[in-house]
């Protein structure tokens, strides 16, 4: 592809800056930095690849501040991480043959159904409650599952994270978030490996948003600790709502497609 011009390098930058900053509170980072690409003029499929490339640094950015407060203990959620690199690396090795128009029209039922949830539902904050799956049977099935999604389709896959570690792991907010930094970094790595191997990746676009996104998300992850669930619920419920908006305003979407709308 021709080289970028300067102004659409400046874009890029400052939306892998703000995704960083967004992904590390309330995830859905791959929302302002997969159209900025697309709209700089790279291929959809070098898209998806190169996105993987910087948004793995958030994660990483992220995962590294959190861990260093405590909020996760990298030793003990490992089997876990490697349970999110699979389950990323078989979803894009998979995503020519998984039924992506199913997926495109569940995503905004789905997404607005997690908002309302973290809206309406109360004494939601930063203390862990009862957990209703071990720590096991979570990273055998859920983990590996939304790792999957992540490889295959991407978009809100922290959320979904979030909501399985709140309601079923019996995380607080803030613990859920930071688990939920690790786990996206490890479903990201594998499918960072699958589309590498494949070629589909602009490599000095990745690593130069990389730098801007770790840099985000060091801000993020900072001020999330910081304010909290007051902080991170609302962002959440706000990200939910503006993907599935995205997805809904695209004429193509399969949903819209059906509904006649």
């Amino acid at each position: 592809m021709p080289d970028i011009a300067l102004h659409l390098l400046l874009l890029l930058c400052a939306a892998a800056f703000f995704a960083g900053f967004v992904d590390a509170i309330a995830g859905g980072g791959g929302l302002i930095t997969v159209p900025a690409m697309l709209i700089a003029g790279i291929p959809p499929l070098q898209t998806l690849g190169t996105n993987k490339v910087q948004s793995i640094f958030g994660a990483a950015s992220a995962t590294i501040a959190y861990a260093r407060k405590g909020h996760v203990q990298l030793h003990e959620q490992l089997p876990m991480a490697l349970m999110a690199v699979m389950g990323g690396a078989i979803g894009a090795a998979l995503a020519t043959i998984v039924p992506g128009q199913v997926l495109q029209a569940i995503m905004p039922v789905l997404l607005l159904a997690i908002a309302i949830f973290f809206a309406v539902k109360p004494n939601l904050n930063d203390l862990d409650t009862h957990r209703l799956v071990t720590p096991f049977a979570f990273g055998l099935t859920l983990v590996p599952a939304i790792g999957f999604y992540d490889g295959v389709f991407g978009p809100g896959t922290g959320s979904f994270f979030m909501l399985s570690f709140v309601t079923l792991a019996g995380f607080g907010v803030l613990k859920a978030t930071a688990h939920t930094k690790l786990l996206n970094f490890g479903s990201n790595l594998g499918a960072l490996i699958v589309f590498a191997s494949f070629g589909a990746i602009l490599w000095k676009i990745g690593l130069l948003m990389g730098v801007c996104q770790f840099l985000g998300a060091q801000l993020g992850s900072r001020l999330a600790m910081r304010i909290g669930a007051k902080l991170i619920k609302p962002l959440l419920v706000i990200v939910c709502v503006a993907l599935a908006i995205k997805l809904l305003a695209d004429p193509a979407n399969p949903l819209r497609v059906w509904l006649g709308i």
